[in-house]
């Protein structure tokens, strides 16, 4: 019977909303049980959510509601903004992923893409910020440029076309016959005019970030996550040419001097930032540059990865600086750094993102501010607070919903219930 009402409404609601678009004037009320609304540092109990077209025009109390309105009752659920990831690659799969993007082509990762963004909305992320894919073209833009024109269903998604490497980094492919021609997953960037060169080239075809190797990494082959690998300037150059268009840089960094070096030049965030110091959390402070620090990936990798297999690497040096790791991203917590919350998610399995709000409370930070990581925090690094982040008057209606309580058990945002993206009803579950 409740699956029989449930139906019945989903029909009603998608009528209406049918109508909606017909009438810009027609008003949506959410009703909520809880109200997490992004900003606050505490939940609010029955709270409405007034909808018009594609963004809140009120919050306020049940006061607010009108018999014209469309009523959608989540009394029985905790109310939140709509998740952001900040580090996603949705054009990557297989543990041999470096190769991957040669056995399809760029259409065919397009659809194998969009299929997995179309399942990261429904669990919830209605925005994403892509960290450079793997693609010899750049399929995920045109993901984001059919899902903007409203031809499918999908998340908001900004991001870096690619990520930069040197030979021999991180984004080259370095386990290939040097007889062999290959076109590598990553683009390869030797020196200042390199640099320019293929900048404007990411921007030209759409990145509004560009994404740069500075350290090697931990899933490639060939590389070590500790070496230091652009000079001072092609980061520097990096920086200097996206700031004239406006474009921030991501700065992948695992390196202790890595990190430093690209916040110091300019980074306006380091993912992963795996061996910071007490010198990389003054910089941090000092530059109001964000981390991402990824953290759900390692213990993945540990409970899943074959130790032998094309992973062997990721496991080993996981394993052996796990603990460190987290005891510096326990004290850059502590120390006040803006911590976003980025997944490094590939199309794992579903709801594999959401575990990173847990590490982040497993390492120092209340529910409240790790849901603000996901968040305002996110909606603040990409310079889009003034759309996304938080359930506000003038702000897009980008509105998830869970049955239990994030603030109780945070594990609840990995079994999100209720999606809405820009006004539109995109999933509800009992």
């Amino acid at each position: 019977m409740k699956l029989y009402i449930l139906a019945i409404f989903t029909f009603i609601f998608s009528t209406n909303q049918l109508s909606a678009q017909s009438n810009p004037e027609q008003i949506t009320a959410i009703i909520c049980g809880k109200l997490i609304d992004g900003k606050s540092g505490k939940a609010r109990n029955n709270a409405v959510i007034l909808v018009a077209g594609e963004r809140i025009i009120e919050v306020g109390d049940k006061e607010l509601i009108s018999p014209d309105y469309q009523l959608i009752d989540l009394s029985d659920y905790t109310v939140l903004p709509g998740m952001i990831d900040a580090h996603t690659h949705p054009l990557i799969y297989g543990d041999d992923y470096q190769t991957n993007h040669l056995k399809g082509t760029s259409a065919y990762n397009a659809l194998h893409g969009l299929k997995v963004v179309q399942n990261w909305l429904n669990e919830g992320w209605t925005t994403i910020r892509i960290a450079g894919d793997a693609d010899v073209n750049y399929a995920h833009f045109e993901i984001r440029d059919a899902i903007n024109e409203g031809l499918f269903k999908g998340p908001r998604i900004f991001g870096a076309g690619h990520y930069l490497s040197i030979t021999g980094g991180g984004g080259d492919i370095n386990y290939i016959s040097n007889e062999q021609s290959i076109i590598t997953d990553g683009l390869i960037v030797d020196g200042k005019e390199e640099m320019i060169k293929t900048v404007r080239k990411e921007i030209k075809n759409g990145s509004d970030w560009i994404k740069l190797l500075v350290t090697g990494a931990f899933m490639s082959a060939g590389d070590n996550p500790q070496n230091v690998h652009f000079s001072d300037e092609e980061i520097s150059t990096a920086v200097e040419e996206a700031n004239r268009r406006n474009i921030p840089v991501m700065a992948h960094a695992h390196a202790t001097k890595g990190i430093n070096q690209a916040i110091k030049l300019g980074a306006r965030s380091i993912e992963h930032g795996t061996f910071l110091d007490d010198e990389s959390i003054r910089l941090f402070l000092e530059y109001d540059a964000y981390l991402i620090p990824t953290i759900y990936i390692g213990e993945y990798a540990l409970e899943t990865f074959d130790a032998d297999g094309p992973q062997a690497k990721n496991v080993e040096i996981t394993k052996k600086y796990r603990d460190a790791s987290r005891e510096g991203y326990k004290k850059a917590i502590k120390a006040g750094v803006k911590v976003g919350v980025g997944s490094d998610n590939v199309g794992f399995p579903p709801n594999f993102a959401a575990n990173e709000f847990g590490q982040l409370v497993d390492l120092g930070m209340s529910p409240m501010e790790a849901i603000k990581a996901g968040t305002i925090v996110n909606a603040e690094l990409l310079q889009k607070e003034q759309d996304l982040g938080s359930i506000e008057v003038g702000k897009l209606a980008d509105i998830i919903a869970t049955k239990g309580n994030p603030l109780q058990d945070i594990s609840e945002l990995t079994r999100v219930k209720f999606v809405m993206k820009g006004g539109e009803l995109i999933k509800l579950e009992e």
